[in-house]
């Protein structure tokens, strides 16, 4: 543990923000030093919830980097200013946590890399749910051989985002938002890539991206509320389809299907099935080699991935694995360049919805 504990910046004072600082705040080996967003007054509405009373506030980045004793940047700043915000900071020395989506483009995604790369910082992007409970429990079975080989992983996001969102307003637009599998599905297709691994902290090479798109909701003003089971009329309509469903085929040959349903009348869901050549598992439940005469499902009772609120999220599990790398110089298996085979996996279906026909990744030369 260094002498004095890693100096914190935080930078975007929106919703996710709140559960960067309580999970720093719980970190002896961090200290939040500053706070950083477009509007002084969220920036300080953020640091009184946290009861941060002596503590820098700034209204702009550059200014902020300059921070004395800044080790670690937070960016909890909308999808559509991450590749700007981490390239200055990536400049200034500074490691990183990157909220996801951390790119809304191949372009931007590319620069960010090799800025990252030359600036030698370690990073770790917030596909948060690689630290759910069930994600762990299930990654650690599937290394140890519990379902055999896998062959077919399947993993879903079924989300009505809406204005019930407080970020919906930029991730709604084709501009800033992109899709509808980038501004949120892009969680369901990094747990395709981490299941359809057998390493316990190993994510499998996509080669191959099929997709279709869909849905009735694109453009529609009338809008479901699934925290309150109730409709809103003349909302900010949704840019892009609410529905997309990808087929990958990965390099190690398992064959995935992810989809995105930001359109589905019902409350927040996130799927996943495993199939394996000696066992199966369907959310919580497994079949397995490993029990005979099993006669039925043995569940696993845990935390599930259902729940759309961030205070839900495992954020303390990310922060806590980060800092440790941080502290043994190494890197993390959630670290940009990783990531970066996720967004790539999101790209490509683009690609093929420009296309019409299966996209070979990787998109551009690692």
């Amino acid at each position: 543990m260094p002498e004095k504990p890693f100096g914190v910046l935080i930078h975007g004072a929106g919703w996710v923000s709140g559960q960067h600082v309580a999970a720093y705040q719980r970190n002896p080996a961090t200290e939040v030093l500053a706070i950083c967003d477009r509007s002084l007054d969220r920036a300080r509405a953020r640091a009184e919830s946290a009861g941060l009373g002596d503590i820098a506030l700034y209204d702009d980045l550059e200014k902020a980097l300059r921070h004395p004793g800044i080790d670690i940047v937070s960016i909890c700043t909308p999808q559509h200013v991450h590749c700007e915000n981490v390239l200055a900071a990536a400049a200034a020395g500074k490691h990183l946590v990157i909220e996801k989506p951390v790119a809304i483009n191949l372009e931007q995604l590319r620069t960010m890399r090799e800025a990252v790369r030359k600036a030698g910082v370690r990073t770790v992007v917030s596909f948060v749910l690689r630290w759910n409970p069930l994600f762990r429990t299930l990654k650690k079975l599937l290394a140890e051989g519990t379902f055999g080989r896998p062959y077919c992983v399947e993993t879903d996001y079924l989300s009505y985002n809406g204005s019930w969102w407080s970020g919906w307003n930029d991730a709604r637009t084709i501009a800033q938002g992109v899709s509808a599998l980038l501004v949120g599905g892009c969680h369901a297709v990094d747990a395709l890539r981490w299941f359809a691994a057998e390493g316990e902290f190993e994510a499998a090479q996509p080669e191959e991206v099929f997709a279709v798109r869909g849905g009735r909701r694109k453009g529609q003003t009338r809008e479901y509320n699934p925290l309150t089971n109730t409709w809103v009329e003349n909302a900010p309509p949704m840019e892009y389809d609410g529905l997309e469903i990808v087929l990958v085929r990965f390099t190690n040959g398992v064959v995935g299907k992810v989809s995105v349903n930001a359109e589905c009348v019902m409350p927040y869901r996130f799927p996943i099935r495993i199939f394996g050549d000696r066992g199966s598992v369907f959310d919580n439940r497994i079949w397995s080699h490993r029990f005979p005469g099993q006669t039925d499902w043995v569940e696993i009772p845990t935390v599930l991935p259902d729940s759309s609120d961030v205070a839900h999220h495992p954020f303390q599990a990310e922060i806590d694995h980060f800092v440790t790398c941080l502290q043994n110089g190494t890197e993390s298996h959630c670290n940009l360049e990783d990531a970066a085979v996720t967004h790539e996996t999101v790209f490509a279906a683009l690609e093929c919805y420009r296309q019409r026909r299966p996209i070979r990744l990787p998109l551009e030369p690692a």
